[in-house]
């Protein structure tokens, strides 16, 4: 190996390294939920809270938000959702003292405020479950594009499912709609675009 090729080898390792760092520190930057577009509307609303108090999202200003549509009946997507979000809550630390988790049903005839807090308070006392009206109910739906549907059991009407949206919605601190993430988003995903929207 000659003199000059020697003396060019510790230039590539160093620009090699300059290389994944970039790519480490783009890849670090990126969110990992679908974003939304800078024009999107995010639509204020008021609902009722599981301690029958008025909860609005935009008083939530200065927290990263974490809104989810479910319904305490559910038997996979909503409970799963819950148990991912006492591991995000957990992995975050101190810094979940910054972000509100709030489930508002899409089941409003069962999820009364008592049955949301006794539900919720098996997961996490910080969650906040949300219910109102159906028109009140109707008009978040609406605004957020999310998808309900009640399929009762063929014979026992009082037996019933609700199949709707599985994702989760997630606003800045500036109480902006940010992302959306799929259902089934890993944890340390959830985590790091939460850490990113806390930065």
């Amino acid at each position: 190996m000659s003199y000059l090729e020697q003396k060019r080898m510790p230039l590539a390792f160093l620009f090699l390294l300059c290389i994944i760092f970039c790519l480490f520190r783009c890849q670090s930057d990126h969110f990992h939920g679908s974003e939304i577009p800078e024009d999107m509307t995010t639509a204020d609303f008021t609902l009722i809270d599981q301690n029958d108090q008025p909860f609005t999202l935009s008083e939530q200003k200065g927290s990263v938000v974490l809104m989810f549509f479910g319904y305490t009946f559910c038997p996979d997507v909503c409970p799963m959702t819950l148990s991912n979000w006492m591991q995000v809550e957990d992995a975050l630390g101190d810094l979940s003292d910054q972000v509100e988790f709030v489930y508002i049903t899409v089941d409003p005839e069962r999820d009364t405020p008592q049955r949301l807090k006794d539900h919720l308070s098996v997961y996490s006392q910080q969650f906040i479950g949300l219910t109102s009206t159906q028109d009140a109910l109707d008009s978040v739906y609406s605004a957020y594009g999310v998808y309900h549907d009640k399929s009762e059991v063929e014979d026992n009407k009082e037996i019933y499912f609700m199949s709707h949206t599985s994702s989760t919605y997630v606003f800045d601190r500036a109480g902006k709609w940010r992302l959306v993430l799929p259902y089934g988003t890993k944890i340390k995903d959830i985590v790091h675009d939460i850490k990113l929207l806390l930065k």
